[in-house]
C-alpha cells in the first residue's frame, strides 16, 4: 500500500511540474500577405468553412481550446498543429511554388473526398467542425475553381 501512494504522489508531483512546460503559442497576430485568400478568389462562405474546420491546424493563427492550457493535451495539440502547418499552412500559401500551390489544392479535395480531413480526433472533441455534404461540395468546387485560375496565372 505504501508503495502505491509514493507512486502515486510521484506521478502527481510530475504532473504538476509540466505544466510549467509550455510550447509556443501558434499566434502571429499579424496580416498574411501571403495567405490564400490573397493569392485566389476566395467567397466569404468558404473562407468561413475553411477558418472553422481548417485553419487551426493549418495556418499561423490558432484558437486554443481550454484544455490547451494543461499539459501533456498542449504537447499533443502542439505537435499535430506543427505537422498540420508542414503538409499545408494557408498563411503562407503564396510563398509555395505554383506546382505545390496546384498540388496543395488537389490535396484538399482529394483529403474531403476520402474523409481524412479534418482528422477524426479533431472533430472527435470539435464536432463542429465536422464538414456536411454541402459544404464539401462548395469546396471542392472552389477548389477547382482556384487550380484553374493558378493555372492561368502560371502561364
Amino acid at each position: 500500500m505504501k508503495g502505491i501512494k509514493t507512486i502515486l504522489l510521484v506521478l502527481l508531483v510530475i504532473l504538476v511540474i509540466i505544466q510549467f512546460i509550455q510550447p509556443g503559442r501558434n499566434k502571429s497576430g499579424q496580416a498574411m500577405p501571403d495567405d490564400i485568400s490573397k493569392m485566389v478568389n476566395m467567397p466569404a462562405n468558404v473562407q468561413g468553412i475553411l477558418q472553422k474546420a481548417c485553419y487551426d491546424c493549418h495556418s499561423n493563427n490558432t484558437q486554443y481550446p481550454w484544455y490547451a492550457n494543461v499539459q501533456p493535451f498542449n504537447w499533443f495539440l502542439n505537435n499535430h498543429i506543427q505537422s498540420g502547418k508542414a503538409e499545408l499552412n494557408f498563411n503562407e500559401f503564396g510563398t509555395y511554388t505554383p506546382r505545390r500551390q496546384q498540388s496543395k489544392l488537389r490535396s484538399i479535395e482529394n483529403r474531403l473526398k476520402d474523409g481524412t480531413m479534418p482528422l477524426s480526433s479533431y472533430t472527435l472533441i470539435h464536432r463542429n467542425v465536422i464538414l456536411s455534404e454541402a459544404e464539401k461540395s462548395l469546396i471542392t468546387n472552389w477548389v477547382q475553381k482556384s487550380k484553374d485560375s493558378l493555372n492561368k496565372k502560371s502561364f
